[in-house]
């Protein structure tokens, strides 16, 4: 019974063991289900799970038919027209970082767009070219082009074939990448992506900033540098460019800084006023359209020498023929872009349906980006995921729903089929600066690192460790690299968990720290040890090591020195040198310390529990013994074990934790273990845990519940004035709001 009584409260209640709680109130039967029950739920086959496996495949059929044209129509057509030119142009210079021929990047804009309109969950991202995988499957056309001889023909020498082959391998990766996504969704194991922290995810983008940036100085610059992609390619890069920096155009780099400082500087605007614009200014279109007009006009690439898109055929190519090398040699490769598209794309798209409340699936966002790059890679494009910025532009101009992506791949499709060759005079340092331009968010993210020290400095590490990996290693070994280290992060934190001894904090039922608090009491000759992780393998032995700093001495120790004594103790009453009275032992002969030679004895009868009961009295082993026995005393007679945060035990643990609580009891120290859930002790029964010696009586509800049943057991709630109420006052306390605990029956009060 709980009585509130202003803003504090009294319990009524008796003192609860995990078993008291047992029999006390039944636990509910519930069937579970096992493995073959769930296979066959899955295989079932019912009218209305087809119509949910339908609705679940094709999203598209479940909010299409509710579509609101008068309300909607007009924000999606606004929306989609503003993010398909973004689309065009961010295609263009995204194909760049793949190194296959500008026109290649408005398929990887098209066809993953078309086919997310139906399979896709998420109504506001804009899927496309990412900068981020761009850079990645670039660095895996570096890596095969010159190891793949495509249909055994030799392509040094010959710009076309050279072309060709990077955009076979840059399709047959995507292919690869596209089927990796589709089994993974189609084996609904889209949970993968929670192994990417924000700070991985974080970092590693960064990364891919700098890869991108240090990438795109060629084309700024037009200067010719070699492809690496081993580890410290970076620095190759680097090198090669600062060597060849004499060989600068210098018309390039010049529209170029031009081209970047206005970007920035507009991109700016956009983000200070974005709430008095009607739409981001649209300066990417802006832009190209001025430097297209000014190439042609004024003939740069004729008076300059610098490099511009070139001719781009209209209309489609047929499908392309996988390369079966690069699929066989770059299945690692394909897994880091899989994975790294679906984590951008998801983590997005996560933004957007908390804030518009709306469900999305990991899953079918796997089958959807699968789907959209296998399609993407067969038509010769590269992987899709989806650009910041673009879904950012397709949700603030007012897009609704993916109508908004379907007019955004028209306006793609147009340019394929019509205007593209309006573009053949812009220069590639044009693009290589609005690629650029759109990094900044990325490379910003620098800001979070001072912050996460303050909140997480595991957080905090693990983004620096992800950036120097990424930038070092590579981004494929990088990220391997990253998950690695985050997950040994979290062994490492569970393996060296926060251990710490409580007191009671304001003489009620908080246990807190003492540590942390002053004014503290701690119950006499009672422990009480937490621990805040689980329980396993890897952390027994330092769990071990806590626990007996905790208390101050190792009871293994404790438990052979006093069985080295009782051994010498029978051994001097057996030679009569060993007499025993009311006031305790007396030692007959002086010479009694070589009676009992040790040399022989063993660890494992030392180990044992300790046998008085052929004694005729007991020992008082905290009392005082005969003369030169070394027999620690100690203060310590109840432990309790605060297993509230130990979600679980694996055998290991339980082997070890077994053998603690036995070396407690065996020295005569109580141990109770609370806060543990039901299922947890349920798991330690099927394993045997459990014996004469560790019963499951030890466990209790909470470190209150123990606490007075070691009083109660200890008889200090006995009053002297009132003998014949001492069996009733060791079943009924409840918590006094005044600080201490009160008897129900009687008036007298035992504070702490």
């Amino acid at each position: 019974m709980i009585e509130p009584i202003g803003n504090q409260y009294v319990v009524s209640r008796q003192v609860y063991s995990q078993n008291a709680f047992n029999e006390e109130y039944k636990k509910m039967k519930r069937s579970h289900k096992t493995i073959w029950n769930n296979i066959r739920m899955y295989f079932r086959c019912s009218s209305q799970k087809a119509k949910n496996i339908a609705f679940s495949l094709f999203p598209i059929v479940s909010w299409l038919p509710s579509y609101r044209i008068k309300e909607w129509l007009l924000s999606d057509i606004v929306s989609g027209v503003s993010t398909g030119l973004v689309s065009v142009l961010q295609g263009l210079a995204f194909a760049l970082l793949v190194n296959v021929p500008p026109s290649y990047g408005l398929y990887a804009a098209f066809f993953p767009m078309i086919v997310y309109l139906f399979l896709g969950t998420s109504r506001h991202i804009s899927v496309g070219p990412f900068p981020v995988l761009s850079m990645m499957v670039g660095a895996v056309v570096v890596a095969q082009q010159g190891n793949s001889n495509i249909n055994g023909t030799e392509t040094a020498g010959n710009s076309s074939l050279l072309d060709e082959e990077k955009v076979t391998i840059s399709a047959t990766i995507t292919l690869l990448a596209g089927i990796i996504q589709l089994i993974m969704g189609i084996l609904q194991i889209g949970f993968i992506v929670n192994y990417f922290s924000e700070s991985l995810i974080s970092g590693f983008t960064t990364a891919a900033a700098i890869h991108v940036l240090v990438s795109q100085l060629k084309f700024m610059l037009q200067i010719s540098v070699p492809s690496h992609t081993d580890p410290f390619s970076i620095f190759k890069v680097l090198e090669s460019i600062f060597t060849n920096i004499e060989k600068t155009n210098i018309a390039d780099l010049v529209t170029s800084l031009i081209i970047l400082v206005i970007v920035s500087t507009v991109k700016e605007i956009n983000t200070k006023f974005k709430d008095k614009l009607p739409a981001p200014i649209p300066i990417e279109l802006i832009l190209t359209v001025i430097a297209a007009g000014v190439s042609y006009a004024c003939d740069l690439k004729g008076k300059f020498d610098v490099a511009v898109i070139g001719e781009m055929e209209s209309g489609f190519k047929a499908p392309i023929t996988p390369s079966l090398k690069v699929l066989q040699t770059g299945i690692g490769d394909a897994f880091s872009i899989a994975i790294v598209a679906f984590a951008v794309a998801f983590s997005v798209a996560s933004v957007y349906s908390i804030k518009y409340d709306y469900p999305i699936d990991g899953n079918q966002e796997l089958i959807a980006f699968g789907v959209g790059n296998i399609f993407g890679g067969a038509f010769r494009g590269f992987a899709a995921s989806t650009a910041l910025s673009r879904s950012a532009i397709q949700e603030s101009t007012g897009g609704k729903t993916q109508i908004a992506g379907l007019i955004s791949a028209v306006i793609v499709l147009i340019v394929m089929m019509a205007i593209g060759f309006l573009l053949e005079p812009v220069q590639k340092s044009v693009l290589a600066a609005l690629s650029l331009g759109n990094l900044k968010g990325m490379l910003m993210q620098f800001k979070d690192v001072p912050t996460l020290w303050k909140k997480d400095k595991y957080d905090c590490v693990i983004w620096v460790f992800t950036f120097l990996a990424a930038v070092i290693l590579g981004l494929g070994l990088g990220l391997a690299a990253s998950v690695a280290f985050q997950l040994l992060t979290i062994v490492f934190r569970t393996q060296f968990p926060q251990c710490s001894t409580l007191a009671n904090v304001g003489r009620s039922n908080i246990y807190k720290n003492k540590k942390d608090y002053p004014d503290i009491y701690e119950p006499e000759g009672v422990k009480i040890f937490k621990c805040s992780a689980p329980i396993y393998f890897a952390n027994t032995s330092f769990f071990r090591r806590k626990l007996f700093e905790a208390v101050g001495f190792n009871p293994v120790r404790i438990l052979r020195k006093r069985n080295k004594a009782l051994k010498k103790i029978r051994k001097m009453m057996k030679e009569g040198l060993l007499q025993i009275t009311p006031k305790g032992f007396i030692v007959t002969d002086s010479k009694f310390t070589n009676i009992y030679d040790n040399s022989d004895e063993k660890i494992e009868e030392l180990d044992q529990p300790i046998m008085t009961a052929d004694l005729p009295f007991q020992i008082d082993w905290n009392g005082n013994l005969p003369v030169n026995f070394e027999v620690p005393q100690i203060n310590l007679h109840s432990l309790i074990l605060d297993f509230s945060a130990v979600s679980f035990l694996d055998v290991s643990s339980m082997r070890s934790l077994k053998s603690i609580l036995q070396e407690f009891l065996r020295i005569e120290v109580d141990v109770y273990i609370i806060g543990c859930d039901e299922d947890f002790v349920e798991k330690l029964e099927c394993c045997g845990f459990f014996d004469q010696e560790v019963t499951s009586s030890m466990f209790f509800l909470t470190i209150h519940d123990a606490v007075l049943h070691i009083w109660m057991k200890k008889d200090y709630f006995i009053s002297k004035s009132d003998p014949n109420q001492d069996n009733e006052s060791k079943d009924h306390f409840i918590i006094n709001t005044n600080g201490g605990l009160r008897n129900r029956e009687r008036v007298s009060e035992t504070k702490f």
